[in-house]
């Protein structure tokens, strides 16, 4: 989340004249995050989000909105889009694509504890299932995940001329191992994609929300509970924090156990997770998005992440 189109209060103004929300109180930009232009709105019936879309064009957003109101409904924490009179929650400002969503109480959490880790698990595992039963009601097709295999070879074309010798090593060699890769047997469905440390709310020890669908698509259950791990599990040095990684493995199986096929790919998984998020890092470092408030993160978390990845063999046989 960042400011990358600025909006005014009185250009919000009025866009807002067909909701009934009450009258505009405070516009506030929100820094954190690094692919869309976000604003906290207060108005005098509450606060929202306002989100604009910098890279997604009209047709490819219903897809989430109908996803928040979907897992909404049937009891998942996530953020409610807020329809207009007419019954429409996806509008255009300032030549972007925009809605507006309840915002959820509670607050993201630096360093999580065991319970908290658990709570994501659970969270994580009842979204998976929820969401077997999303029917978009404005496209048939399901949501291919953008930051696929496909993707990961393109960016790692672009941004290859741009390191070092043994950056470049590392690089090719991830590539050749998610070449060999088949996880095509994998249980599928949902997922979050995204679903790090700043994109979780808790209210006290309880998660208040799951924030920040945009990168929601149909994938590997286990792939996101891989990214979900890569963040919430670890130390400063990229290995894992054995006793917060069982509490989320664990509370997660609780809820939805993982088959055979899921942990005999969890190793390949962890990688690929950590690949992924490598390559957006060192993207965004490379070819920075200008904006009024933006925050760019070090891609070298991530290269850390990887290269413990590659070098140890996790087990789930014990989990």
């Amino acid at each position: 989340m960042s400011v990358f189109t600025t909006v005014t209060s009185q250009q919000l103004q009025i866009w807002l004249q067909d909701y009934a929300i009450g009258a505009l109180i405070e516009l506030k930009g929100i820094a954190s995050g690094i692919t869309n232009t976000n604003y906290f709105v207060t108005t005098a019936s509450g606060r929202y989000v306002l989100t604009l879309f910098e890279h997604n064009s009209m047709d490819e957003l219903p897809y989430f909105i109908d996803l928040m109101s979907h897992l909404a409904a049937h009891g998942v924490p996530c953020p409610k889009p807020i329809a207009d009179r007419y019954g429409q929650s996806l509008h255009m400002l300032n030549g972007k694509p925009a809605v507006l969503i309840s915002c959820l109480s509670g607050r993201d959490i630096e360093t999580p504890t065991e319970s908290q880790c658990a709570e994501v698990g659970a969270v994580l595992a009842r979204m998976h299932l929820v969401g077997q039963s999303f029917k978009p009601q404005t496209q048939g097709m399901a949501q291919r995940n953008p930051r696929d295999s496909q993707w990961r070879k393109q960016t790692a074309q672009k941004v290859m001329p741009h390191l070092d010798v043994e950056e470049h090593c590392m690089l090719q060699a991830a590539l050749e191992f998610q070449e060999g890769l088949d996880l095509s047997a994998l249980p599928c469905g949902v997922i979050h994609a995204d679903l790090f440390r700043d994109n979780v709310l808790f209210d006290g020890e309880q998660v208040g929300g799951l924030i920040d669908f945009y990168y929601a698509c149909e994938g590997a259950f286990a792939y996101d509970l891989a990214i979900t791990v890569n963040d919430w599990c670890i130390e400063a040095d990229g290995s894992f924090d054995e006793a917060r990684l069982r509490a989320l493995l664990q509370a997660y199986q609780a809820v939805r156990p993982l088959d055979q096929s899921e942990r005999d790919a969890w190793n390949s998984l962890l990688r690929i997770a950590a690949l992924r998020f490598w390559l957006s890092r060192l993207y965004d470092n490379i070819f920075p998005q200008e904006g009024e408030l933006t925050h760019a993160k070090d891609p070298d978390h991530f290269k850390c992440i990887l290269q413990r990845r590659t070098e140890q063999q996790r087990s789930l046989t014990d989990v």
